[in-house]
């Protein structure tokens, strides 16, 4: 997922705390977390939690779920699935409710107080998780079982389940000797302190800079809708009468692409990719230091060379070697197109009279101002058809055409923001399959980037099917006065591709929790959501959902074939720093011994070693990359591109019998959606296609082969 927050613990009925006997009130004691929400389908009662709920229910958890592992752990009885591995699927519910909602939260409407409440939880939770992952009498049970697994007659996603469960204790330093154990602790305590000091440094480097602009020469070449945003952007900051641009996508993106001044497109982007290497309070190079020599030493301790050694075990990919050997193949393709790409931007700037090079911050529009010579197509003639809402009922569309969803709005339920709306998902009989949540517009409090997660996840408790509450944000474009929100084709494809996430949840139907909707390894997790990105610019797909904000005129057939002969346009850039950024990530956690690194000389050297032209720069660069560094991407980011063989070669099933083919889409589902990790991927994904996929459709949706 672009960004995906994923809480691995299980999820049950919670039990209910006697504030009586504690003496505590009920803010105090975090009761409101302490029962099944008595709700509409149990979502939170955003309307009732307060931030002093948190804390004590944290604190209440972590103690619940000690005496129930306590208990699982010293039960007399001998070891069976269900004393053992089934009781420690429902252990820990309040704490796994109170996660959920707070972590979700602090991506997505954080403050102070929320920060520094989660930094001062991280080392209590980290002791916690190593008290039950170190806890060597309930290893032995799990040991146990997993040693005389034939003898247990399980089906086959109880066998996944428990050799997860004891794999997870082995890879967590069950077999380590007592110092090292205690060593692992304090590297384990610290890194979750490292990792959310990034974050939050990231957060507040983004937040911090403005661009503001005084003079409206200044805002030459940009369209109405950008400056109408950015005059609302300098109101909320108190500079009325002037226009701000910040480093939200949504707002630095159209000023590279349109803005004709270059040294304020320079100035714009520079601030972009140097956030936390300012050497300022929220300068990262220290935490990616620390971090990345943490993880070396972790890993060797557990018995690996490297940290993307450890990562890549549980992964599609395996070994690091076929993660270089895919990145190197599509680099080779990638790069000699990209310099092509730079030619002709440089042709195009000599032949406007521009004395000087190519530069970084000129890509975007010179790229913008070449798309309109090549395919007349100007994305701000073709935005207005990309009214969120109407993108949004698109996603939904598709879903009821493939799958027999329907999607229906829920109002006056509790909310954590006023911009988030909610859903009830019906399935195609008209049974209740989920809650889904849409949060689509950048805030102050709000990390950069999309991703789902889930306030609660599914599941099967005694008997019932407890359907998840599904959860999707964004950072796009925002409406201005009487303008509507209306999408770039980047928005358009990330909205698709997070709804392809949200299907993943939804439509998971296991047992366990541990092993339901996305809990699958990183290079799995991306097909459900990068196959659905197949569906938002098919021309029968536009059709439904295109529709001019203004007109409701349908989208015509002719901007329907300008996009879709610009959709490889500028392909060997997009790839390229991708490609980049995917590397950055390996050779960090390839790194077989810790050392001080100096990031921009080691990003420097990572970046000459594979010959990335100065034009462009990884989509991430070190200090700013989440995605491995805070994000649960490390040696993991390939994965989008390991993924894509993947949902490359699956939607051409669908080009083969009809893109909303129902049968088609019953065997997706059937087959991937609704199996969480509850079978071997690549079995999963086999039983769908009939075979394992074929490369060749990556390198024709990137127009790199024909």
């Amino acid at each position: 997922m672009k960004k995906s927050l994923l809480i691995s613990l299980a999820v049950m009925t919670l039990f209910s705390c006697n504030n009586a006997n504690t003496g505590k009130t009920g803010s105090e004691s975090g009761a409101i977390f302490h029962a099944e929400f008595d709700t509409p389908f149990g979502m939170p009662p955003f309307d009732q939690i307060s931030f002093e709920d948190y804390r004590p229910a944290f604190l209440k958890g972590m103690e619940e779920e000690t005496n129930e592992i306590d208990a699982i752990a010293n039960n007399p009885e001998e070891p069976t699935f269900e004393n053992t591995i089934v009781a420690m699927e429902n252990s820990g519910s309040l704490l796994t409710r109170v996660s959920r909602i707070f972590y979700a939260l602090r991506s997505a409407e954080t403050d102070d107080s929320i920060q520094a409440l989660a930094v001062e939880l991280a080392p209590l939770q980290s002791e916690h998780r190593d008290n039950i992952n170190l806890n060597e009498k309930l290893f032995n049970r799990i040991k146990t079982l997993h040693d005389n697994v034939a003898d247990l007659n399980l089906d086959t996603e109880q066998s996944r389940v428990l050799d997860n469960y004891y794999k997870n204790f082995v890879r967590s330093g069950i077999m380590l000797g007592d110092a090292e154990k205690e060593r692992l602790r304090e590297i384990n305590k610290e890194l979750s302190g490292l990792t959310l000091r990034f974050g939050n440094n990231l957060l507040n480097e983004t937040n911090a800079f403005k661009l503001v602009i005084d003079n409206e020469a200044d805002l030459a070449g940009l369209p109405e809708g950008i400056i109408a945003a950015a005059a609302e952007a300098a109101k909320k900051a108190g500079e009325e009468g002037k226009w701000v641009f910040g480093l939200q996508k949504p707002s630095w993106l159209p000023f590279l692409q349109y803005a004709e001044k270059r040294d304020l497109r320079e100035k714009l982007y520079k601030a972009m990719y140097m956030r936390g290497d300012n050497d300022n309070d929220n300068d990262n190079k220290e935490n990616v230091n620390k971090i990345v020599n943490l993880r070396i030493e972790k890993a060797q301790m557990l018995g690996y060379n490297t940290h993307a050694d450890f990562v890549l075990e549980e992964s599609m990919a395996k070994t690091p070697e076929n993660v270089y050997k895919l990145l190197n193949d599509v680099w080779a393709y990638a790069l000699p197109q990209a310099k092509k790409e730079a030619a002709e931007l440089q042709k195009l700037i000599d032949a406007e009279g521009g004395n000087f090079k190519l530069a970084s911050w000129d890509w975007w529009y010179y790229t913008e101002k070449l798309r309109q010579q090549k395919y007349a197509l100007n994305e701000e003639e073709i935005k207005p058809y990309f009214k969120m809402e109407n993108v949004r009922e698109g996603v939904f569309e598709v879903a009821n055409r493939l799958y027999g969803l329907n999607f229906r709005k829920l109002d006056n339920v509790p909310v954590y923001h006023p911009e988030v709306e909610a859903y009830e998902v019906l399935d195609a009989d008209g049974s209740h399959l989920a809650v889904f949540y849409t949060d689509y517009f950048p805030r102050p409090g709000k990390n950069a980037g999309a991703w789902m997660t889930s306030f609660r996840g599914q599941r099967v408790l005694n008997g019932e099917n407890i359907r998840p509450l599904i959860h999707n944000v964004g950072n796009f474009t925002r409406p201005t006065g009487e303008t509507p929100a209306l999408l770039t084709l980047d928005e358009v494809e990330t909205l698709f591709h997070e709804f392809g996430h949200a299907l993943h949840g939804m439509m998971s139907n296991v047992t366990h929790a541990s092993v339901a909707g996305t809990s699958v390894s990183r290079d799995f997790v991306e097909l459900p959501s990068q196959v659905m990105e197949h569906w938002a610019f098919h021309p029968d797909v536009l059709k439904l959902y295109a529709k001019h904000y203004q007109t409701g005129e349908v989208i015509p057939d002719e901007l329907i074939a300008k996009i879709d002969a610009a959709s490889k346009f500028n392909m060997g850039f997009i790839t390229t720093e991708f490609v980049a950024a995917a590397l950055l990530d390996m050779d960090y956690h390839t790194q077989t011994s810790a050392k001080t690194f100096d990031v921009r000389r080691f990003e420097k050297n990572s970046m000459e070693k594979i010959g990335l032209i100065d034009e462009i720069i990884p989509r991430y660069r070190s200090t700013y990359f989440s995605h491995i560094f805070s994000g649960g991407y490390s040696a993991g980011y390939y994965a989008y591109l390991w993924a894509e063989v993947l949902d490359a070669d699956a939607f051409q099933a669908f080009v083969e019998k009809g893109i909303f083919d129902k049968s088609t889409a019953a065997k997706f589902r059937d087959n991937v959606l609704s199996k969480g990790n509850s079978d071997d991927p690549m079995e999963l994904y086999k039983r769908f296609r009939g075979a394992e996929p074929n490369p060749v459709y990556l390198l024709k949706n990137r127009g790199f082969i024909n």
